[in-house]
């Protein structure tokens, strides 16, 4: 699964970067990729750290947006 991890009907990972901006780029870069599928991870952001949840809100449980979702994050991450 690439490092990614399922739990408590969530995909997660954690994502570590140089310092505060490549991580905001990061974020940035899944924010346009969250609305082209209308579909929008949680992520929690502290400096150079930024962790991704996924799951999709209204089944409560993961579902293939976030297989497809996840897999275009890990396209950004290279």
């Amino acid at each position: 699964m690439n490092d990614w991890k399922q739990k408590n009907n969530k995909l997660t990972k954690e994502f570590v970067f140089k310092d505060f901006n490549e991580a905001l780029g990061f974020i940035n870069k899944i924010g346009h990729e969250a609305e082209l599928l209308n579909h929008h991870p949680t992520i929690i952001n502290t400096y150079n750290s930024v962790i991704i949840e996924l799951w999709t809100h209204s089944e409560n449980k993961v579902t293939e947006l976030d297989y497809l979702l996840k897999e275009k994050i890990d396209i950004i991450n290279g």
